[in-house]
């Protein structure tokens, strides 16, 4: 096909992301959803009031701290300057 995107690899993508989601959802429980939910604001809250008192904040920064991993704290960190709770 030459250049750009090769549609079987890309329908078996969306094929495989659709299972995956399914998935997750057949063992998504809402109670489990609501805890996870309850503690990803505690941690909001406490990384905003970690980075009021932190000389440097970055993803590396939260994960020493708070044990998360880098992707995650990477995600957590735009999350919370795109809602405009950190500059």
């Amino acid at each position: 096909m030459g250049e750009g995107v090769d549609p079987t690899n890309m329908c078996r993508s969306l094929v495989n992301k659709v299972t995956r989601f399914q998935q997750l959802m057949a063992v998504a429980d809402p109670e489990l959803l609501v805890l996870f939910e309850d503690w990803l604001e505690e941690l909001e809250e406490e990384v905003v009031s970690f980075a009021k008192e932190a000389k440097s904040l970055n993803a590396e920064t939260l994960t020493e701290r708070f044990g998360l991993p880098l992707a995650g704290a990477a995600f957590l960190l735009t999350k919370l300057k795109r809602e405009g709770r950190l500059a």
